[in-house]
């Protein structure tokens, strides 16, 4: 699977996505494995080396690459030598609990599918509990995230939404400090 990725100046990423149908079909299941394997791809030098147009990402919504169903995977590594990692392939994903304290990406966000700048902090939720279907795992999971972690749930559950991570920028006040908010 060939996938290209939607830019945010097409109005049909802005709606919500459907719920999967389950159980996973078999056109479902190999569309989010496709998203995952695109997804490491990002990530190595070779292959952006060798496609200069691709960004590295850590998480991609199914509605991103022209799917509208309620499906994301996120992959990262979080120790580089043991090659230690984060990696979900989420279907019809659901915060379940969240925190009352908030957190934002000191540098701001960034998203495969917007070429333009947003400059300012885009709050989040420092935990959420979120439920899905892992589909990797091929199982229901309950997914307890913090932090950065916690953040790039939410930035690819929001897809799902049609919501962007400008949309939670102030308009008025890009910078403006939420009381007790966490840098990361």
């Amino acid at each position: 699977m060939n996938l290209k990725i939607v830019k945010d100046t097409n109005p049909r990423i802005h709606q919500p996505s459907q719920e999967v149908t389950m159980p996973l079909s078999q056109e479902d299941r190999q569309t989010i494995l496709s998203m995952m394997d695109y997804l490491k791809e990002t990530q190595d030098p070779a292959f952006r080396e060798k496609y200069p147009a691709v960004r590295e990402g850590v998480g991609l919504a199914a509605p991103q690459i022209g799917v509208y169903k309620r499906m994301l995977v996120i992959y990262y590594e979080t120790d580089p030598e043991t090659h230690e990692a984060v990696e979900h392939a989420l279907v019809n994903p659901k915060i379940v609990a969240n925190s009352l304290k908030k957190c934002y990406l000191e540098a701001g966000e960034g998203c495969l599918s917007v070429d333009g700048s947003h400059p300012g902090y885009a709050y989040r939720d420092f935990k959420v509990t979120v439920k899905a279907f892992d589909a990797i795992k091929n199982e229901d999971v309950l997914i307890h995230a913090r932090g950065f972690d916690a953040i790039v749930l939410q930035h690819e559950i929001d897809h799902l939404s049609g919501v962007f991570f400008y949309d939670r920028i102030d308009k008025k006040d890009p910078y403006k400090k939420l009381p007790g908010a966490v840098a990361i």
